[in-house]
């Protein structure tokens, strides 16, 4: 086999995990074979294997591209500086359309295979953790509570609002909102399934949880 540069061994890895890609907007992430990868990359089953030895691994380099092309984090360490000059309440607002403003922009492509790969965590634990694993880069939900959680601690001991429940407490509801607003909207988007009456509105929705922290904390629009 004659010897190929590491430039174009990158690139060859590159279009397979593009490929994947492409896939995965077609189909459920759990759905996905390697079977369909192939096909659609054009390659023979041994060429593609010279790069990857399983489908779970070229999964781990896609969640890395989709990690660098769907990068909040910036935002978020814009807000965490900017955080003293801003009320709570605009804090609290700006974060929320970081969230609102990322999921529109990338609802039917990167957050419709983020949200099938939670599917596939919830019935396929293990197989997601070797995914996951094998992945590079910091997800932008894991950095989320390195700035929101110290605005929450620092708003209730400055401020003293009167607090419904614990900063911590408000935390995990944050998360559980964002996840629950993911869903309806995913479902709603991309798979026609939502709730009854309602609209893939991540920005709406994101600003109606502002609204929801805010009050929680006892504080006034």
């Amino acid at each position: 086999m004659p010897k190929v540069s590491e430039d174009y061994f990158d690139k060859k890895k590159q279009s397979i995990v593009d490929a994947a890609y492409r896939v995965c907007l077609k189909k459920p992430v759990e759905m996905v074979t390697m079977t369909d990868v192939i096909e659609e990359t054009g390659l023979s089953q041994g060429g593609i294997y010279r790069f990857y030895k399983d489908l779970d691994e070229i999964l781990s380099d896609l969640v890395t591209s989709m990690r660098r092309d769907y990068n909040i984090i910036d935002d978020f360490e814009a807000l965490g500086k900017e955080a003293d000059n801003l009320s709570f309440n605009e804090a609290i607002y700006r974060f929320c359309d970081i969230l609102g403003e990322a999921m529109e922009a990338h609802l039917m492509d990167i957050q419709k295979i983020n949200f099938d790969l939670t599917v596939l965590a919830i019935n396929e634990p293990d197989r997601a953790e070797k995914i996951i694993g094998g992945t590079k880069g910091r997800g932008n939900m894991e950095y989320m509570a390195q700035i929101v959680l110290p605005l929450l601690m620092k708003a209730s001991e400055e401020n003293h609002f009167v607090l419904k429940g614990t900063p911590e407490e408000l935390f995990d509801f944050i998360s559980s909102a964002y996840v629950g607003i993911e869903m309806n909207c995913i479902l709603s988007a991309c798979y026609g399934r939502g709730k009854t009456g309602s609209k893939a509105n991540p920005r709406q929705q994101f600003k109606t949880l502002a609204k929801t922290i805010i009050f929680l904390f006892g504080s006034e629009e």
